[in-house]
């Protein structure tokens, strides 16, 4: 009887790493029953269901629609949804993806209700616990019964946690497989020609904490910086919707030059990948996009003051200079005018993650 395996995603990272573990499992139907659940945390075409399409992966088996709200409403509406589920079509293993909100709030019900629960991308800490998604992080891997670690950073904090050691396993970034299996197709992709860039010739941002964009001072200084940087290599801005909210609300682009900075709508995946493989230079406070900077050797600087990823900092290409936009002018600088720092590709990051994790699920299982 096949094992049937719940996947649970809800927010765009978590269908990029979700993609490869679901191909790998569909590939052994004696031995697993994938489930794609959809909570819904991510609601919107661009931000959804484009990637969907996109990946290639199968509409969800169930979708929860929980849309938006603050933290504690949408942790608990996707509680309330999964119980129900998990109730009349019982799992035998659920898991989940990185550090959002829905990942946090199926590992409290899948622990709830004694159901094996897999996290995929484990271990991964900024020590900021006035950041949300290290809440998610903390109390996923405690509550997890086998744990997939992407970098050497998660096996240190997992150990040092308490984590018994047969739970954890190293076995890679998953999301450099989705990027590895999509990277020649996005070659196809007509977002420089549509927007008229050449390659290694324009700046590539991503820009959504709270810490950067919820404070109007924070963000308009942060936005006259990138504006700078922008005369040199102009900046496209594939614009978070909360971003976009919050510019809109206190009148941020009435400051700069809309030459320098080029806002858009969110990209698809393939267009975005395409975009960033062919930058001269990347700005983020983005997670994955440190990672996959890291894995296409592109000069990343990440404006945060910490990561959980310190792997694309001592390995990668990436820099950490906060919100101070007088780092970040600094450091843009050195860059564009040649001084790159060279990083090289960790250590399992090779497109094979969805591979290893299986191979582990045929053991433990």
């Amino acid at each position: 009887m096949p094992k049937k395996i719940a996947l649970v995603v809800g927010a765009r990272p978590n269908f990029m790493k979700a993609a490869p573990l679901m191909r790998r499992l569909q590939s052994f139907p004696d031995r697993y029953r994938p489930i794609l659940v959809h909570t819904g945390q991510h609601y919107d075409h661009k931000m959804s269901q484009l990637f969907f399409d996109e990946l290639g992966m199968p509409r969800p088996d169930i979708y929860l629609g929980v849309g938006s709200g603050s933290h504690a409403e949408q942790t608990a509406k996707i509680m309330i949804e999964l119980e129900k589920m998990f109730a009349v079509d019982r799992p035998d293993l659920v898991v989940v993806f990185g550090d959002v909100n829905s990942t946090m709030a199926t590992a409290i019900v899948a622990a709830k209700m004694v159901i094996k629960l897999a996290h995929v991308e484990a271990g991964l800490r900024s020590f900021d616990p006035e950041m949300p998604e290290e809440i998610n992080r903390i109390v996923t891997d405690r509550l997890s019964n086998l744990l997939f670690v992407s970098e050497p950073s998660g096996l240190v904090n997992l150990k040092n946690e308490g984590v018994v050691q047969d739970q954890i396993f190293f076995t890679g970034n998953i999301m450099i497989d989705t990027l590895v299996a999509h990277l020649q197709t996005c070659e196809s992709s007509r977002v420089l020609d549509d927007l008229g860039l050449k390659p290694g010739q324009y700046t590539v941002m991503t820009l959504h904490r709270p810490s950067n964009v919820d404070d109007p001072e924070t963000l308009n200084e942060l936005l006259a910086a990138v504006a700078e940087i922008g005369l040199t290599a102009p900046v496209i801005f594939p614009c978070h919707p909360r971003t976009a909210k919050e510019m809109n609300r206190n009148g941020s682009l009435d400051r700069v030059d809309s030459r320098a900075l080029r806002v858009l709508e969110p990209l698809g995946y393939l267009d975005f990948l395409r975009l960033q493989s062919q930058a001269r230079l990347v700005l983020t406070d983005s997670g994955g996009v440190q990672e996959e900077t890291t894995y296409l050797q592109i000069p990343c600087l990440t404006m945060r003051y910490n990561t959980e990823r310190p792997v694309t900092v001592t390995e990668g290409t990436n820099q950490l200079v906060g919100s101070d936009p007088a780092k970040l002018r600094k450091a843009a600088r050195e860059i564009l005018s040649g001084r790159v720092k060279k990083g090289r590709i960790p250590r399992l990051w090779d497109g094979h993650t969805a591979e290893r994790i299986v191979a582990v699920l045929d053991e433990k299982l």
